[in-house]
């Protein structure tokens, strides 16, 4: 399918989640076959008031292409003037946050707190589209709790204020991340507009992707927390719609072989400090399904400095082949 000018080849995208899509794992999931990725949430407020922090989120190397830059705020004005910044750098789209759950932004009027407000979620699609030349797109959420589900408006108004495309989550603010997603809302959505709609929530591997697609009818899927630690699982749906390259999950060397060049990445873009810190938890989920994964995890948080991946890799291939050593 087409976004713009943008050609998105491909039936899955990886979602944006702060502090773990940065530019070392949106490589990653990309060079395994996302079609689409998403910057990590970036502050409208923060960026047209020059915080050196937020822009540098806004960075875009060639192998995360095609990219949006995605915003989050509810002043119109405001996100209209930081989308043009974020412009600058050519992403394939702005997308707009009104999803996130988090209190700290929720509670800001920002988020998912903008489901509240279906008027404001299409006056700040509005401000952005006349704001910039690219495309404008919104992820939102099933709607803010239980008595407001209210997707299919939200959608309708954003689309009528010329959104391109729309990311549908499957559950309320309320609900955070914790009960099953709700499938059904994302069909609701697909049928009331007729731009592309992107599913998600709930998308582990091929079968949920393609049991997503069938039921909903959405255009594509997006991967959040089934990617953690497995950025297979977009070379996995792919190939379920390209039966000449059938592929096998990864065995334990491709695991280790594909976290260490993650976090040697993470620490070529961050530095080592940051890097081996924000390392404890990318190599904690890459244990999951290692027999002796507790152990290896307390491994994973006691991570200080790169060299230290050699003894947690020799250990989790030991453990992962019933050794004694390799």
């Amino acid at each position: 399918m087409k976004l713009g000018n943008t050609e998105i080849n491909g039936k899955a995208v990886l979602a944006p989640m702060a502090g773990v899509t940065d530019r070392a794992f949106r490589e990653l999931c990309m060079g395994f076959g996302a079609a689409y990725c998403t910057s990590e949430m970036v502050s409208a407020k923060g960026l047209i008031m020059s915080d050196r922090k937020t822009a540098a989120l806004l960075a875009i190397s060639d192998p995360e292409r095609p990219m949006a830059i995605q915003l989050f705020g509810y002043e119109p004005d405001v996100m209209a003037e930081a989308a043009r910044m974020a412009a600058e750098h050519s992403p394939a789209a702005i997308d707009v946050n009104m999803g996130c759950p988090a209190p700290k932004i929720a509670g800001n009027r920002s988020g998912s707190a903008l489901m509240k407000d279906p008027a404001l979620c299409g006056r700040i699609v509005e401000a952005i589209v006349k704001a910039v030349d690219i495309p404008v797109t919104v992820k939102i959420r099933k709607g803010w709790d239980a008595a407001s589900v209210n997707a299919v408006e939200v959608a309708k108004a954003c689309e009528s204020a010329g959104a391109q495309m729309i990311a549908v989550h499957g559950r309320t603010r309320e609900q955070m991340y914790a009960p099953p997603a709700d499938w059904e809302i994302i069909a609701a959505v697909k049928k009331a507009v007729s731009v592309p709609v992107i599913g998600n929530g709930d998308i582990y591997c091929a079968k949920d992707a393609m049991a997503m697609m069938e039921q909903t009818g959405c255009d594509l899927v997006m991967v959040g927390r089934g990617a953690l630690g497995n950025p297979w699982i977009f070379r996995e749906i792919n190939s379920q719609y390209d039966l000449e390259r059938p592929v096998s999950p990864p065995g334990i060397y491709e695991r280790m072989t594909v976290m260490n060049r993650h976090i040697e990445k993470l620490c070529e873009y961050k530095g080592e400090n940051v890097g081996m810190r924000e390392a404890r938890k990318h190599t904690a989920w890459y244990m999951r399904g290692i027999k002796g994964a507790a152990k290896l995890r307390v491994m994973c948080g006691e991570l200080r400095q790169l060299s230290d991946m050699r003894a947690l890799t020799k250990q989790a291939l030991l453990s992962a082949l019933g050794a004694t050593d390799i």
